[in-house]
């Protein structure tokens, strides 16, 4: 399976940081992206976004961690329950902070324009971002946040042409959606979104079965995302010259 170069690209600088870092998936959401064929854009995303556990996606970050098995505590030494119990709500404590930290990192990055931790790993986020195709854009990415796998990707190719492709918005998480993957089935159960592509710009082509709607000068493309949905949202339009 090749990737686009700029899926490539991400990996290479995210690598270092799946040990460590997070997943975040789409929660309930509104997004948007205007592409015109002078090649200005602005994308939006408002709604939940869900942190979820890299190392297989299951559950959410700020669930409790999983039982480690301890022989005293087996035992009935109320002493070692104890002490297990406070190692375990300390480690719950210590990944609340690190996604409070999180979002402060992520409202120092241009276009968001809020970030709330609701707590449990569930962050609300309203972001807008304009500017020129002259390059790729990716959203969401932040070495600060550390921030793994992006929502969506719009790739500038050679003939002109912009390919948009969405993998965060299909519930079907493999490796077609993105170089590592979206962290399992478990990563997806929260989706519950649409996400809508307006162009005056030639569309190439859409996996949308619905097609585009005209409206006006314009044409509308909308996808539901839900965990079901297999096909993540992907278009290729040519810009004006």
């Amino acid at each position: 399976m090749q990737h686009s170069p700029i899926l490539r690209a991400a990996f290479a600088l995210i690598a270092p940081l799946f040990l460590f870092g997070c997943v975040l998936t789409p929660g309930k959401f509104v997004s948007s992206l205007i592409i015109n064929k002078d090649r200005s854009f602005t994308f939006a995303y408002k709604g939940e976004v869900i942190a979820v556990d890299p190392m297989g996606g299951m559950g959410d970050l700020g669930k409790s961690l999983p039982d480690t098995p301890d022989v005293d505590a087996a035992n009935g030494d109320k002493e070692a329950m104890a002490e297990a119990a406070a190692d375990k709500a300390k480690a719950a404590e210590t990944e609340e902070n690190k996604r409070k930290a999180m979002a402060e990192a992520l409202t120092k990055e241009a276009g968001y324009k809020s970030v709330v931790y609701q707590g449990k790993g569930k962050f609300l986020i309203d972001y807008e971002m304009k500017g020129i195709l002259s390059h790729s854009f990716l959203f969401p990415f932040n070495t600060d946040a550390e921030v793994i796998i992006p929502f969506l990707t719009v790739e500038a190719r050679a003939g002109g042409t912009v390919r948009v492709r969405a993998p965060g918005y299909a519930g079907d998480k493999d490796t077609k959606g993105s170089p590592i993957g979206g962290g399992g089935a478990d990563s997806s159960k929260h989706l519950d979104g649409i996400f809508t592509l307006d162009t005056d710009a030639e569309i190439v082509s859409q996996n949308n079965e619905d097609g585009a709607k005209t409206v006006g000068t314009r044409k509308q493309i909308i996808w539901k995302a839900t965990p079901l949905t297999k096909d993540a949202p992907n278009a290729v339009l040519r810009m004006g010259n």
